[in-house]
């Protein structure tokens, strides 16, 4: 299968990987990747309105990271289609929540 390649001004070949998910459970709201984005691939929305698949579902406050999960907010993808696929998101992601993959070229 062939993917989407360009070339650095300097000439070297390179594969672009473009955003394909944003773990949000694991997400800590640091800010990096909205702040390194040079699209609008992100926003902040309130934790209360997605339904997240969290592992740990209980009641439990142990972990206690200073926000209340009841008004916290977390990271989205706002336009995932506005990816330029330079991965400078997850290079800042200290969570590594971010996944990645080249494109297929289409005819």
């Amino acid at each position: 299968m062939s993917v989407i390649t360009g070339l650095t001004r300097g000439g070297v070949a390179w594969t672009p990987a473009f955003i394909t998910a944003l773990r949000q459970a694991t997400c800590i709201v640091c800010g990096g990747c909205y702040k390194v984005c040079p699209r609008v691939v992100f926003e902040l929305v309130n934790r209360d309105d997605l339904d997240l698949d969290d592992a740990d579902d209980d009641d439990d406050d142990d972990d206690d990271d200073g926000f209340s999960d009841d008004t916290s907010m977390v990271m989205s993808l706002k336009n995932a289609l506005d990816c330029i696929g330079c991965e400078a998101c997850s290079r800042v992601c200290p969570k590594k929540c971010l996944s990645h993959e080249p494109l297929p070229a289409t005819a």
